[in-house]
């Protein structure tokens, strides 16, 4: 059993920051790719990153130089650093890893991105 738990949604103006946190728990000790996805209302979820590592991390350009995606594996937990806010920024927030085929979600945090 694995569990994914995220935290750190919330209201925040257009411009402002949020960092997300996501704290895995269960029988797995390590995953080497971790990411973020996002489902806004109405829409199809999407990627927002995913890392494989230091060197190799993909962003949606759609966050490119706005979110920042790190790890403390001595916490178990990955943080998501969401800089210069927008309103299309709104969704849900959703922790994503995956190892040998098997995908493992968190049951999301919701951002709300609003003046």
């Amino acid at each position: 059993q694995v569990q994914l738990v995220e935290s750190g949604g919330g209201f925040v103006q257009p411009g402002g920051s949020l960092r997300l946190s996501c704290v895995r728990s269960g029988s797995i000790s390590s995953f080497a790719v971790m990411g973020w996805y996002r489902q806004a209302p109405g829409k199809e979820r999407e990627m927002v990153v995913v890392s494989a590592g230091v060197d190799s991390t993909n962003y949606a350009d759609s966050v490119k130089g706005r979110f920042t995606i790190s790890r403390d594996n001595s916490k178990k937990t990955v943080y998501l650093q969401m800089n210069s806010l927008k309103p299309e920024d709104t969704a849900v927030y959703y922790c994503w890893a995956t190892r040998y085929g098997i995908d493992y979600w968190g049951k999301g945090t919701l951002v709300t991105v609003s003046s």
